[in-house]
């Protein structure tokens, strides 16, 4: 349609692009290898870490010139039993994986995973189950809902529903249980022309979606949720006192009353307060269904 002005404008969407490769999945990690024998083991050490980060440098290909934050390699010298050898690029360095709540290692809590779509790192870092804490292997993420206290509040219920327990032999059986349950939605920014153009990106490759348009992490500066975490967030904690406790807590202070401080159990620290775990089987886009990790779930050596 052309204008007065003699310019011309379309509010028609692009044409989808038709690339697909096996080599690469939108909205998950790269998993690149590297292969550094290590003298320690399967252990990596510090020395070890340096090593894989000076073999992407002076790769034939400028390996580290490619890599984004969030990226995962593997050092294949040390075989490939359950997360061994596998590190994660944070743009400048490889960080080691978290092994306090899982055996296996899950991702560190120096990531924000409002950065990264809830499903970013699925079967690239593996997922250890637990009879007991984690039966259907969901992954730890790491999120501050402290700046949606207020509405978590609002929206916190004590509901009954069924699920499983582990008996003092280790099998499950069926049992009525109690879970504290909120809710909160994470809203996209107002969409201005342009991004209203590409809209389709929105809906079929959301990672592609310049930051310019996208919603900043509040109080981290610099960094922007991920298209995928747009809508409900629902939240939930055992239905014990303890349980409740513990997502107060996280919600930010002043937002419940003030408590007495014997209450035990409850995550202690800035950092604790953000770990959770995604309830897979119960998220869908959209509506993204977060557990609270609780300090008993802490893997002992």
């Amino acid at each position: 349609m052309s204008s007065s002005s003699g310019t011309s404008s379309c509010a028609c969407p692009l044409p989808r692009p038709s690339f697909h490769s096996p080599l690469f999945r939108p909205n998950r990690a790269a998993l690149l290898r590297v292969f550094v024998p290590s003298p320690d083991g399967t252990w990596l050490s510090d020395v070890s870490v340096e090593e894989c980060e000076a073999e992407l440098r002076r790769s034939a290909t400028g390996a580290v010139k490619l890599l984004r934050a969030g990226d995962v390699v593997w050092d294949i010298a040390l075989g490939d039993e359950g997360n061994i050898g596998r590190m994660v690029w944070d743009g400048g360095y490889l960080v080691d994986l978290d092994y306090r709540y899982s055996r296996l290692g899950e991702l560190s809590p120096y990531f924000h995973s409002l950065a990264f779509p809830p499903s970013y790192f699925h079967r690239v870092i593996r997922i250890g189950a637990s009879a007991g804490h984690n039966p259907q292997a969901n992954p730890i993420v790491y999120v501050d809902v402290s700046p949606w206290g207020p509405e978590i509040a609002r929206n916190l219920q004590l509901l009954q529903e069924r699920g499983k327990a582990e008996t003092p032999h280790g099998a499950l059986h069926d049992v009525v249980l109690w879970v504290h349950r909120s809710s909160f939605k994470i809203h996209p920014p107002a969409l201005t022309d342009h991004a209203r153009v590409h809209s389709h990106l929105r809906e079929h490759f959301p990672h592609l979606v310049p930051r310019s348009e996208r919603r900043a992490i509040p109080n981290l500066p610099g960094f922007f949720i991920d298209p995928n975490w747009y809508g409900t967030v629902v939240v939930e904690v055992e239905g014990t006192q303890e349980g409740l406790s513990d997502l107060q807590d996280r919600c930010g202070p002043g937002v419940f009353p003030p408590r007495p401080e014997a209450i035990t159990g409850i995550v202690k620290g800035v950092d604790r307060r953000r770990i959770w775990r995604v309830i897979r089987e119960k998220s869908r886009p959209g509506e993204i269904w977060l557990r609270v990790v609780r300090e008993k779930e802490r893997v002992t050596w």
